[in-house]
């Protein structure tokens, strides 16, 4: 089975990348972009899961230990 974790910024963390993003949106043309915010996707396989819970609690466990820093991140688990 496949993992997707998804990780943002919490509100009101200055995102200077999404800044930059945005500056460069503006540069091209595209003026329309407003509050643009840049996060991380990981996927990642798990082989056959048993229990959804369960690897829904390992899978947290692995974002509170390295995938995001909860100081300033949020994140979000999603199995199929």
């Amino acid at each position: 089975m496949r993992a997707r974790i998804y990780v943002t910024l919490k509100p009101g963390v200055l995102d200077p990348a999404g800044q930059a993003v945005e500056k460069g949106l503006h540069a091209l043309g595209f003026s329309e972009a407003s509050q643009v915010r840049l996060g991380k996707f990981v996927e990642l396989e798990l082989g056959e899961v048993k229990d959804p819970t369960a690897t829904k609690a390992r899978l947290a466990q692995m974002c509170e230990k390295l995938l995001a820093n909860t100081v300033v991140e949020n994140y979000r688990v999603e199995l199929p």
